[in-house]
Formats: C-alpha cells, structure tokens, sequence
C-alpha cells in the first residue's frame, strides 16, 4: 500500500495514528512519508466509534489539507461510509465495494470540501478505495 499511496501522489499534512503497536506498525510500513507530515499518536484513537473518529477530525488545524487517519475497525469503515452517505453509496461502485468490506491496510480517499470542524456525515466524496488484493504485487 506504501508504494500505491506513493505513486498516486498522497501525502499527507497530519497522521493521526492509534498508539496500539499494529498501527504504529502500519505507520512504519509507511514510512518514509514525504514532506515530513505532523505524526500524532493518539490512545483515543483505538477501537473509536466512527462519532469520535468524526469528532478527531474536527480538531485538525484548518492549514492541514490531507490527513492520513490510521485506526481500527469497525470504526474506520463506519467512519468511511458515514462519511460517504447514503446517496453516493447508490452511485460508486467503489463506495459499494467498501461497504461489503474494509479488509486489514484497506485504504479509503476521499475529498473533503468544508473546513474539518464542521465535517459531517455524508460531507466526503469517496476518490477511490483500495484494497491490498487490488494492488499488482499482490495479484500473483
């Protein structure tokens, strides 16, 4: 997923990252981010509900333009479809696919137009999921 979320350009301003040994794990499978993004591990960030994972986001500096949210599931895909909504649900495939399911490094974008306080369900379009199947070097 490293090298995917490097050839499509992401890079993020903010990492929140739960403080449980996986996702710092994962944060070092990732690494070297470029542009030496602001890194925040973070306690609260395990096992949380979508609503406190939303309520997280609202305390993003404004500045930050991209954030990078590492956590657990089942609150990371309740969070990536509430962020979503219903309505687009009906009209992305790829928002459908997540739906079924959001595997262990699944990766979900989405573009976000209102400042991080005042995001809200539905207030994020889905730019593309990925999961580590889709990826070429795991297709053998």
């Amino acid at each position: 997923m490293a090298n995917a979320m490097r050839g499509l350009g992401l890079s993020p301003d903010v990492v929140l990252v739960s403080s449980a040994r996986r996702t710092l794990q994962t944060l070092e499978a990732l690494s070297p981010l470029p542009d030496s993004p602001i890194i925040e591990p973070m306690d609260e960030l395990y096992l949380a509900s979508w609503q406190n994972l939303l309520a997280l986001l609202h305390r993003v500096p404004e500045t930050a333009r991209s954030v990078l949210l590492i956590g657990h599931n089942p609150g990371l895909h309740d969070l990536a479809l509430a962020l979503t909504g219903a309505d687009a649900m009906a009209r992305n495939p790829d928002a459908r696919r997540m739906a079924e399911a959001f595997p262990t490094a699944a990766l979900a974008e989405f573009s976000v137009s209102s400042p991080w306080a005042s995001l809200a369900e539905g207030g994020g379009r889905l730019v593309r999921f990925m999961i580590p199947a889709d990826l070429p070097e795991m297709a053998a």
